[in-house]
């Protein structure tokens, strides 16, 4: 079995927590909405993740909408103490599996309540507050009313610590003057390198910064670069780039999701893969690539 601890670990609010992790959107069916498509094998994969060292799991209360949490609570409750469950508020689904904004503070009260009861919870650990902007691109804008909320449920002692996703530096920036900052979630990958500043920005201060789609997420990542050097490696693609992100920064936490056992299990092997100085030099130029074809 992977040594997951071979990654090492960072700081998610008070606690450390080992950097490869699980995201569980994938649990929820077609288009992150409804059931899934086998329920066993969701629950599977939740009990194989915290099995193998998992101890920081990714949700939403509007992944399903309530899917993944229920499935998280079916698995795993009661909870391991060293468990983190991170989890976000800020939108809804509509019957038309649409992602609309939800940030107004009753809004944001109830889907904390939504994901206090469905998990299980008296105390939520980490909500991001996830600002919906572009799709899956930060925009700029003022922020304080919806974060100055979640502080309140903080302060109620609902919740333990705050984070945010699809957030800007000036944001991020904002909600601390607010309430401190426990992580921020963002789209970033091998390609998608837009926010190298803002990384090294949070590892300076020794706040987590945590990688959505770190895979390429409903467009994997394809790369004739990084198929060579995972050949090289002896290595999948995939655990190549979560190698990589693993070395870019010492605040990064991986949460790749998946259905599978299978692929949990090779996402996991990542925390062991090494790489060369070369192959990193190689897997950098694929986002100076990206950024130049931009």
């Amino acid at each position: 079995m992977t040594d997951i601890k071979a990654a090492g670990a960072f700081p998610l609010g008070d606690r450390k927590v080992n950097r490869l992790g699980y995201g569980a959107m994938q649990l929820a069916g077609p288009g992150v909405f409804g059931p899934p498509r086998d329920r066993d094998a969701a629950l599977a994969v939740l009990r194989e993740a915290v099995a193998s060292g998992v101890d920081h799991l990714d949700t939403s209360d509007f992944y399903g909408p309530h899917v993944t949490n229920q499935l998280i609570r079916e698995a795993l409750h009661p909870y391991p103490d060293n468990l983190v469950i991170v989890t976000k508020v800020g939108a809804v689904r509509g019957a038309d599996a649409s992602w609309n904004p939800a940030m107004a503070p009753a809004d944001l009260v109830r889907a904390v309540h939504d994901n206090l009861r469905n998990l299980g919870v008296e105390t939520l650990d980490v909500v991001n507050l996830r600002i919906m902007g572009r799709v899956h691109e930060p925009s700029e804008g003022s922020i304080e009313q919806p974060f100055a909320a979640l502080a309140e449920l903080q302060r109620q002692g609902l919740i333990r610590h705050l984070g945010l996703s699809n957030a800007t530096s000036a944001q991020v920036a904002q909600a601390g003057g607010i309430a401190e900052v426990a992580c921020v979630q963002n789209l970033y990958n091998l390609v998608h390198r837009a926010d190298d500043a803002l990384i090294d920005e949070l590892a300076d201060k020794g706040v987590a910064f945590v990688p959505f789609f770190p895979l390429g997420g409903f467009t994997p990542l394809q790369s004739t670069i990084l198929s060579d050097v995972a050949r090289d490696a002896g290595a999948t693609p995939m655990q190549v780039a979560l190698a990589w992100l693993l070395r870019r920064a010492p605040n990064i936490l991986l949460i790749p999701g998946t259905s599978s056992v299978r692929h949990l299990r090779e996402n996991i092997a990542a925390a062991e893969l090494k790489l060369s100085h070369e192959a990193l030099a190689k897997l950098d130029a694929i986002g100076k690539q990206s950024a130049a074809a931009n």
